[in-house]
């Protein structure tokens, strides 16, 4: 999972930010465009729910570049 900085382009509804996500089994991609950084854990728990119902199965592990963009700011 990575979220990427704010793009020069924007996306057709006007985002700028990026968060993508990568099953390591499949090796299927979600690419989920987003208005702020801080929306990123939010719009994972919907989407985390949905494949979570949709398969009926839950997610074991989440990897990421540990990068800062998924930490609290007041840590």
């Amino acid at each position: 999972m990575d979220l990427f900085a704010p793009s020069r382009t924007t996306s057709l509804r006007g985002n700028y930010y990026g968060l993508v996500i990568v099953d390591d089994f499949f090796r299927y991609t979600w690419t989920l465009f987003i208005v702020f950084n801080d929306d990123a854990f939010n719009v994972f728990k919907k989407l985390a729910k949905v494949l979570q119902n949709e398969k009926s199965s839950y997610i074991a592990a989440i990897k990421t570049n540990h990068g800062c963009e998924f930490q609290d700011e007041k840590i």
